[in-house]
């Protein structure tokens, strides 16, 4: 028998004690700690339990409970996404910054993929981007510019999140954090590589994303200005936001900057969604770069 030391009793104590704030009621699956969030997350259904009052910062610890009890669903982290990155959206929700989440591998698809219409609880699809982490040194900048100069690549993601809530639960920040921001799936298109100019600088503040369904519909739009002004500063944000609780961005690191277009709903017979994006490649600032969802029964 495995003995069951003093650390690993705190930490089971600490799991218990945050999935009872987050969601009244906690369970183990083998020594994994689950919760009725996560299995209703799981089995793709809308939490309906009124959670009791949880703040901000035991919202950040219950994620990170919730996170690791999907990972076997889901596989494991390779960077994070932001959400809340207007400022409409955050007085809307009473907060005065973003909430990040963490990407985990198997949430990530190539466009073309296929899901079912019912692929969450409340499912989603938004436009967004991808940026990849050059190395560790992004976490000393200070600067938008300081920040691209650790920046690599940009990637279209058009992501596919769950509001994972019914609809009769009032969304509030912590919430959102606790459920992981959302995060369920997401397509992504080709690798572009960056450089570390103005001219980029400019180019991530003013790509346009637009979402047409399969007859052609525009389904919503908008501009990458709309993360906090420039992309770059959501990257100072989250590089921020994780060095406050001791963890760094790494080399590698994938980061969803957020929504640039509004949520659209996933109804019943869509077939698919395309998220176009203008104003990525380098060489040909006017081109079009188009990735894919399909939906199916």
């Amino acid at each position: 028998m495995n003995k069951c030391t003093p650390k690993y009793r705190r930490l089971l104590l600490i799991s218990f004690a945050l999935c009872a704030i987050l969601v009244q009621g906690c369970a183990t699956t083998g020594s994994r700690p689950t919760s009725p969030l996560t299995n209703d997350y799981l089995s793709k259904t809308p939490q309906t339990k009124q959670p009791i009052f949880l703040t901000l910062r035991n919202a950040y610890k219950a994620q990170d409970i919730f996170v690791d009890s999907i990972k076997k669903d889901f596989g494991e982290p390779v960077g994070y996404k932001v959400g809340l990155t207007n400022k409409r959206a955050q007085r809307y929700f009473g907060v005065k910054e973003p909430v990040r989440g963490v990407l985990l591998d198997w949430m990530l698809m190539e466009s073309g993929a296929t899901l079912p219409y019912r692929f969450g609880a409340r499912p989603r699809a938004e436009g967004d981007l991808l940026v990849r982490v050059a190395d560790s040194g992004i976490n000393n900048a200070t600067t938008p510019m300081q920040a691209l100069r650790h920046i690599d690549a940009v990637i279209p993601f058009m992501e596919l999140p769950d509001l994972v809530y019914a609809n009769e639960i009032k969304l509030t920040a912590p919430l959102i954090v606790a459920a992981n921001v959302g995060a369920r799936y997401g397509v992504t298109g080709p690798i572009i590589r960056v450089s570390p100019t103005k001219r980029w600088l400019r180019r991530f503040r003013n790509i346009e994303v637009e979402l047409f369904d399969e007859e052609g519909r525009l389904l919503s739009k908008g501009r990458s200005s709309s993360l906090m002004g420039n992309p770059m500063r959501v990257v100072l944000w989250i590089k921020d936001s994780l060095k406050a609780e001791g963890k760094e961005l790494k080399k590698g690191d994938l980061i969803s900057l957020g929504s640039i277009t509004s949520l659209v709903p996933i109804r019943d017979g869509m077939q698919t969604i395309s998220a176009r994006y203008t104003g990525l490649e380098p060489m040909k600032p006017n081109s079009t770069i188009e990735i894919t969802i399909r939906f199916a029964n």
